[in-house]
């Protein structure tokens, strides 16, 4: 399956650090509709404290709003981490899970990442038919 997506979000592209908290550790969402909502829950507790709370930017950049920049095909020029480009929903996943939150102090499980990334999906207008994770997310063309 593939689904061209013009910009798409840099979503997982900053989560801020933290233990999540107890009631978000619960069962893997089956829908993608479920993901998006414990997405929704984790970036808030997450992500919000520096990408802004409806994705604008802040201290981080923005991963909400594709026709005002938010998740790029290249790295801005003064980038000091991101180094590679964003074609696919993959590509942002492999990004995220390696740096974010900074300092490497994390307590988010692969499946947070993904739930949040799915909340960054829907926020850019990007519903998908099943859930977003390993198996799939390469088939998201954020960029052509």
């Amino acid at each position: 399956m593939r689904i061209a997506i013009p910009c798409f979000l840099m979503m997982l592209a900053a989560c801020g650090g933290g233990a999540a908290a107890e009631g978000t550790r619960s069962a893997t969402p089956a829908t993608f509709a479920d993901q998006v909502a414990l997405g929704q829950k984790l970036y808030g507790e997450k992500c919000a404290s520096c990408h802004g709370s409806s994705g604008e930017g802040d201290r981080a950049p923005r991963v909400v709003g594709l026709d005002k920049g938010a998740l790029p095909l290249d790295p801005r020029p003064d980038a000091k981490v991101r180094k590679t480009q964003f074609r696919t929903a993959a590509d942002v996943a492999t990004f995220v899970v390696k740096n974010m939150p900074p300092g490497g102090d994390s307590s988010l499980r692969e499946e947070d990442y993904w739930a949040i990334l799915a909340f960054d999906l829907h926020a850019n207008g990007v519903d998908l038919p099943q859930r977003v994770d390993a198996t799939n997310a390469s088939t998201i063309v954020l960029h052509k």
